[in-house]
């Protein structure tokens, strides 16, 4: 092997391009378990962002099921899940276009139950004794209104837009109907909560013509998130709750709650779509189920009887979807040195088969960056959390003494958190000689319900430290060019960034992806109905605290920035809608900053398409290129930099 050729951090030439990532790469969800076959979703850049399902024979023989331009995905809550359900053998799925339920039998064409209008539906289980659908309906008829949510059951012969069973509460979910059909469980909360704030767990009796009677609240309350109620094969209510500080299993039984677990990890996630699964039955008596401790992922066995929970070894530190069946477990997950995949597991003998992997991209050792679980201490006396990536490639070398750009990537949500697993978007900037830091700041999920709420009353406070601490942690040990530091995320993520540049001096440039930056509008009447008043608890009351909305607002506060940034927005996005974006870049181009607007067609809240996904990774490159003055190794379509000028 000749010796790595000596060339500065971010000129290295990289065999994992922009068209190699999105050509080869598929984002898998919902596997389902249905007899002997399987289901998963995939959606595909290459499709233009066409989800698909796709079912797994007993043979092994895989294939999709809708057609295109058929595309599963709803709409519900803006961020969906829960797209389809499976029953004796037919799928019902909601489809994107026109967001109507529809039934695939084996070997027939898609077939629309609900008429065409207003409805989204989502979250559905077959209630199949009365030959019907039970599922979250979002109804949009009222214009300028927020969508009126219910629990509402769809006829399978169709025709009809359904049956309202519940109403009244501001959000439902996971409406779930027990083995022997006489009972239904479902979730619920009200503004100006969220439902890893509080979320309450109630039952009602399914009468004969099907409607709900003897409701009861079984759990949940003002300061308890209540996540995925799952009945036991047996009739039992199983479900988890983060009474005690962190998401641990309990289940209902004779009349009273019970816990079957009291640890510090968390047995569950943040409920940001539908259909999420963190425990599944095997059996009556054996739960397999998933908890995170520090961050990792690990998956377990949890005997209901005696309490006893048995760690299985897996080489994965993401694992997430589970579902189980007697003697069988189905799940998504990935490590730092695989990416994400579809996964089988033989419970008895621990042999594992994958049946789909999210890339099949292969590429030498010498070219991934391997994560790196990092603790560093931020305001207050606290310790936070990050993934650290080095830069790498087996072919370059930079020259010594210099050290490399720093990306401090944030996430969404903000209560959302970063992952460990392979991720060829992430190796794209190491193996071009870029470091990377992953950060889980205060508000991140996966260390308790303390750390999560640590963002309350101070998002844009505690996310800002916490990006900043984490980065001059590296430039302190020599592992990153305090001259050559960018923030980049998307969301809420975007909003940190822009946050950051409007508050503090220590990053050098930023990268914006549908970012907020006026919380009033967010916060009025201009927001999507599920994050409506998220607010409320992240920075106050509204509109009481007006002005806390517009001192955390970086539109207020655009000419304190003094760095380059580029932004980028999808022109369909409903979550983040695109003046939130324009407002910003028009605020920058008037002060004379360097400033990249970049927006596209056709996407919405996150990019789907190929098209836009390669353009953003390249976009972004060539704006790095140009602020920090190094050439890339390949050519780049250039990206229009206003008020630029090269000293």
């Amino acid at each position: 092997m000749t010796a790595p050729r000596i060339a500065p951090y971010g000129s290295w030439r990289s065999p994992i391009t922009s068209d190699w990532i999105v050509a080869e790469t598929v984002l898998l969800g919902q596997p389902t378990l249905s007899g002997g076959e399987v289901y998963w979703t995939e959606t595909r850049p290459s499709e233009k962002g066409r989800t698909a399902i796709v079912r797994c024979g007993e043979d092994g023989r895989a294939g999709d099921l809708n057609p295109a331009p058929f595309s599963a995905q709803t709409r519900v809550n803006e961020y969906g899940g829960g797209s389809y359900v499976v029953s004796e053998g037919v799928v019902y799925f909601c489809n994107r276009s026109d967001q109507r339920l529809y039934a695939l039998e084996r070997g027939g064409a898609a077939r629309a139950i609900t008429p065409p209008g207003n409805m989204r539906y989502a979250d559905g289980t077959v209630d199949r004794p009365r030959r019907r659908i039970i599922c979250v309906r979002e109804d949009h008829n009222v214009v300028g209104a927020q969508a009126d949510t219910t629990i509402a059951a769809i006829d399978l012969d169709g025709g009809s837009e359904g049956r309202v069973l519940l109403s009244g509460n501001d959000f439902y979910s996971s409406p779930r109907v027990s083995p022997d059909g006489s009972r239904l469980a479902w979730l619920t909360w009200r503004h100006p909560n969220m439902p890893w704030d509080a979320t309450e767990l109630w039952v009602a009796e399914i009468q004969a013509d099907g409607s709900l009677s003897r409701v009861e609240r079984v759990a949940g309350g003002e300061s308890e998130s209540v996540i995925q109620p799952e009945w036991s094969p047996d009739g039992v209510l199983y479900f988890g709750s983060d009474r005690t500080g962190w998401w641990n299993l309990y289940r209902w039984t004779s009349g009273r709650v019970e816990p079957l677990t009291a640890l510090e990890v968390e047995f569950g996630r943040p409920q940001w779509i539908f259909a999420m699964s963190s425990y599944a039955f095997e059996s009556p008596h054996r739960i397999v189920c998933l908890y995170c401790d520090r961050g990792r992922w690990h998956l377990a066995i949890l005997d209901t009887r005696t309490r006893k929970l048995d760690s299985i070894e897996t080489p994965y530190t993401e694992i997430r979807h589970l579902q189980a069946a007697p003697g069988r477990a189905l799940f998504m997950a990935g490590s730092p040195a695989e990416a994400e995949a579809l996964v089988e597991l033989d419970l008895a003998t621990g042999r594992q088969r994958v049946l789909r992997r999210s890339s099949d991209l292969s590429i030498d050792s010498g070219y991934l960056s391997v994560a790196e679980s990092i603790e560093f201490p931020t305001e207050r006396g606290l310790t936070a959390h990050a993934f650290y990536y080095a830069p790498k490639n087996r072919d370059f070398s930079a020259p010594a003494g210099e050290r490399p750009p720093l990306i401090v990537r944030c996430h969404g949500g903000p209560t959302s958190a970063a992952a460990s697993t392979l991720n060829f978007q992430m190796q794209y900037w190491t193996s071009r000689g870029f470091a990377v830091l992953d950060v889980n700041h205060g508000g991140s999920t996966g260390y308790g319900r303390a750390y999560r709420e640590r963002l309350n009353g101070r998002w844009g406070i505690v996310d800002v430290e916490d990006c900043e601490n984490a980065a001059r942690y590296l430039v302190e040990r020599g592992l990153a060019d305090p001259t050559r530091t960018s923030i980049v995320g998307g969301s809420a993520g975007g909003f940190t960034v822009l946050a950051s540049l409007t508050t503090r001096r220590f990053f050098k440039a930023g990268a914006s992806y549908f970012g907020v930056s006026d919380q009033e509008l967010l916060a009025g009447d201009h927001g999507h109905k599920f994050e409506w008043k998220y607010s409320f608890s992240l920075i106050g009351p509204w509109p009481e605290r007006r002005d806390l909305y517009r001192e955390r607002s970086p539109i207020h506060a655009a000419d304190k920035i003094e760095s380059p940034v580029i932004f980028f927005q999808g022109l369909e996005d409903v979550v983040v809608p695109p003046a939130q974006t324009e407002i910003m870049v028009e605020a920058l181009r008037k002060k004379g900053l360097p400033v990249a607007y970049v927006a596209f067609q056709g996407e919405g809240h996150g990019f789907r398409g190929a098209a836009a996904i390669k353009r953003a990774l390249d976009a972004e490159l060539y704006f790095y290129s140009r602020v920090f003055g190094f050439a890339p190794a390949d050519p780049i379509e250039p990206v229009p930099i206003e008020n630029f000028a090269v000293s």
